[in-house]
């Protein structure tokens, strides 16, 4: 098997991609994927990455920065891929692209009951910021 890819997403990897997100249960109802594929592709398209091997998307991430935080979107390993240190890479590929453009400190959000999730970030020198995220919806998808 060839060495996986990262690149930046290109949109005949929707339909693949969305369904690493399904397959990965990091999609919720009150977000269409489809939308929020097309709202990123207005913003800094070149911080939604994916990662591929020959030609099947098994992995994504997706960062965010308005000029006074990053943060870290929809990072997904397809399950035969995990372990193997990919999502460690895309991280740290998404964290090089920030701070190009002057990002001084990344967030992500976590739901607190994914433990192996919260492990993972941890071990990549993430912390617990001891914040409420609020949210509202602008926007019914």
């Amino acid at each position: 098997m060839a060495k996986p890819m990262i690149r930046p997403f290109e949109e005949r990897d929707r339909k693949n991609t969305i369904n690493l997100w399904q397959t990965c249960n990091i999609t919720v109802p009150w977000n269409n994927p489809d939308r929020d594929i097309d709202r990123k592709l207005l913003v800094d398209p070149d911080l939604f990455l994916v990662l591929e091997t020959q030609s099947a998307i098994i992995g994504s991430v997706m960062g965010g920065y308005e000029g006074h935080r990053g943060w870290i979107y929809y990072l997904a390993i397809a399950p035969d891929f995990r372990k193997r240190g990919y999502g460690k890479q895309l991280v740290f590929e998404i964290e090089k692209r920030l701070r190009q453009k002057g990002c001084p400190k990344v967030n992500l959000m976590v739901r607190t009951t994914n433990t192996a999730v919260l492990n993972f970030y941890t071990s990549l020198g993430y912390v617990d910021s001891e914040v409420l995220c609020l949210g509202k919806r602008l926007d019914k998808d």
